[in-house]
């Protein structure tokens, strides 16, 4: 129904449609005659009569003020409801593509004598029905996930978390390296703050601020990636500085498309993980704002997320360079800890099941040799192009399978039975071993082999070695040996490089062993996949070798990427003097340099049988049969 008191076109300032100020004038009240005349000519009875009606209505508008959530929100969710996309409307009485004038005239004579109708009918209902109208359609539109309480998220008692900060290394020469690696995060820090405060990234040689179009015009990825990082640091000052400034400035409404992907993992996990460290309300309540924002991407025939979302009209498409118009596997594959997590702070289900339905269409499928595709259209609901990949285009996806099941105290048992099913079809298909003995993971097109690995499947030794203890029919130590051959040849991408960093991608073939051999896979943009998988090989072998190569990692990036106003990427790792891109990418605040800081730290220190790292290295908990809030997914 139309809010009371309101015509299409008006909203009033008073809440719930009330005039400015409270007041009952406009074209939807009906309380004076035909001709306008004063209270005075009526008789007593009518008089009461009629300033009964009109106290019920006062009483109304301002209870409706307590009762109902934002009422912006409200009007165009529940009473104007907007048709799908491409069909003509009115809304708000602003007219939209109708093909005939006298058509668009007839449209909103209709609309508006219906409003006239509906605010005199709920004139004479009594006040209590209508409020009860207004508990039930919020509750609907909770319900729906369309709004979180108004923007007021429900209490939530804040559970202290489990080692947020970790004691000092008793090795004083790990102790060293650990000061050492805090040391690049401030200055990587300070130069941000100094030169593109408030901006995304920075780029250190010409020292100003960089955008990508990843993030349209939200702004502060930076700052929000850094968050968590700060905070395990112990660098109080520049995380109290983070966190003003997105209490202050940190916005959402913004009219441009952002990649779905990056935003979630970057400003979504980054925000959930804030307030999991902290308890701080301001992180919770930005987190939801921003996931809800985000749900407009689901709206598909299959519910397969668009890779890219309009913020503002919540209007999405796919890259257009994508095959057939496709969504990417480790875009909408890569959605599941964070919208979980979403709806165990806000108790709204909605985000949960989004992803969940996810799960339900690709069991759906039937996968090519046990694989899943890189290329899944949204519309179809059928696979693009086949091309696999455990590097860019699905790598997290792999990932998120196995953090699902860890994530949920080990009780998501569908997300188990997928990922190592996954993990069973990459081996026999995809795994292979070199001419002298190093383990990798190729790429799969249409049933041939590209033996080509990418430095983001370096990611991959790590996802191993955390799930071989739950690996079926006692695998678990062929998992970890799997893991440590990873590890091994990724570590020799890196080592056979002339500045020790590893390139884009290296391949193995023509007698060739893990080197690019093509000029656009040569270039690092300070990538964490390594890092990532040595910081896991450490807290489950607490082999030294993984700490030696983690140094090694850090005397290059300190020769060769280190400049006067940050870190910057290179351009070819093989050449004798660095070319820099001149980007000091947000994960490597985010990702690179923390997992470094744990690799040199003891295993208390965000242990990983109460956490798990979003592949932004966010760190989400674990969340205990005993916490949850939302209903178990069937």
């Amino acid at each position: 129904m139309l809010p009371f008191g309101v015509a299409p076109g008006s909203t009033g300032a008073g809440g719930a449609g009330c005039p400015p100020g409270g007041g009952v004038s406009g074209p939807g009240l009906l309380l004076l005659g035909p001709a306008g005349r004063k209270l005075s000519g009526f008789r007593l009875t009518e008089k009461f009569l009629l300033l009964l009606v009109f106290s019920g209505f006062i009483t109304l508008c301002f209870g409706a003020i307590f009762f109902l959530p934002d009422s912006s929100k409200l009007l165009s969710g529940v009473f104007f409801q907007q048709p799908p996309r491409h069909r003509p409307s009115v809304s708000f009485g602003v007219l939209e593509e109708e093909p005939e004038v006298g058509g668009r005239l007839a449209r909103i004579r209709e609309e508006h004598e219906r409003a006239l109708r509906e605010a005199k009918d709920t004139l004479n209902r009594p006040p209590e029905d209508i409020k009860g109208d207004i508990i039930r359609d919020k509750k609907k539109l909770l319900a729906q996930g369309r709004v979180t309480a108004g923007g007021k998220l429900p209490g939530r008692v804040f559970k202290p978390p489990v080692g947020v900060v970790g004691k000092e290394p008793d090795d004083p020469d790990v102790k060293e390296k650990r000061d050492k690696i805090k040391e690049m995060m401030k200055f990587s820090w300070d130069n941000y703050k100094r030169y593109a405060w408030g901006l995304n990234e920075l780029k250190p040689v010409q020292k100003q601020g960089h955008s990508s179009n990843l993030f349209g015009n939200i702004q502060g990825a930076t700052i929000v990636d850094a968050l968590d990082t700060l905070y395990i640091m112990e660098m109080k000052d520049e995380f109290n500085d983070a966190k003003e400034w997105v209490e202050k400035n940190l916005e959402f409404s913004v009219n441009a498309e952002v990649s779905v992907f990056e935003v979630n993992i970057r400003f979504v996990g980054g925000l959930l993980s804030a307030y999991y460290l902290t308890g701080e309300e301001i992180f919770r309540r930005k987190a939801v704002e921003l996931g809800e924002k985000l749900l407009p991407a689901f709206n598909t025939p299959t519910g397969i997320p668009w890779a890219l979302l309009n913020m503002k009209s919540g209007i999405g498409r796919n890259w257009p360079w994508a095959s057939g118009g496709s969504s990417i596997l480790a875009e909408f594959g890569t959605l599941h800890l964070e919208f979980v997590h979403l709806s165990q702070v806000s108790g709204n289900p909605i985000f949960a099941e989004k992803v969940m339905n996810i799960r339900k269409v690709l069991n759906r499928l039937d996968k090519p040799q046990g694989l899943y595709p890189n290329y899944l259209n949204p519309s179809s609901g059928q696979w693009g192009q086949h091309h696999v990949s455990v590097g860019g285009l699905g790598d997290s996806f792999y990932e998120y399978l196995l953090k699902a099941w860890l994530m949920s105290d080990k009780t998501d048992e569908e997300a188990r039975k997928m990922y190592y099913e996954a993990v069973q079809a990459i081996e026999t298909h995809l795994i292979r071993k070199s001419s002298n003995g190093l383990t990798y993971i190729a790429e799969w097109k249409g049933g041939l082999l590209e033996h080509k690995m990418g430095h983001l499947t370096c990611f991959a030794g790590g996802m191993f070695a955390l799930g071989a203890d739950g690996a079926p029919g006692e695998k678990t130590g062929h998992h970890i040996e799997l893991a440590a051959e990873i590890a091994r040849t990724c570590h020799e991408s890196y080592d056979r490089t002339t500045m020790k960093l590893g390139p884009e991608a290296f391949r193995f073939d023509g007698g060739v062993e893990a080197i690019a051999t093509r000029q656009n896979e040569k270039y690092y943009i300070l990538r964490p996949e390594v890092i990532e998988t040595y910081m896991y090989m450490w807290r489950f072998t607490h082999d030294p070798k993984y700490r030696q190569w983690g140094w090694e990692a850090v005397q290059a990036l300190e020769k060769y990427c280190r400049v006067e106003g940050g870190y910057s990427g290179v351009r070819d790792v093989y050449a004798a003097h660095p070319n820099h891109d001149d980007v000091q990418q947000s994960f490597f605040l985010a990702e690179t340099l923390k997992y470094l800081y744990l690799l040199f730290s003891d295993d208390d220190l965000l242990p990983v049988e109460h956490w798990v790292f979003n592949t932004e290295a966010h760190p989400l908990p674990i969340v205990e049969k005993s916490d949850r809030t939302i209903a178990e997914s069937k």
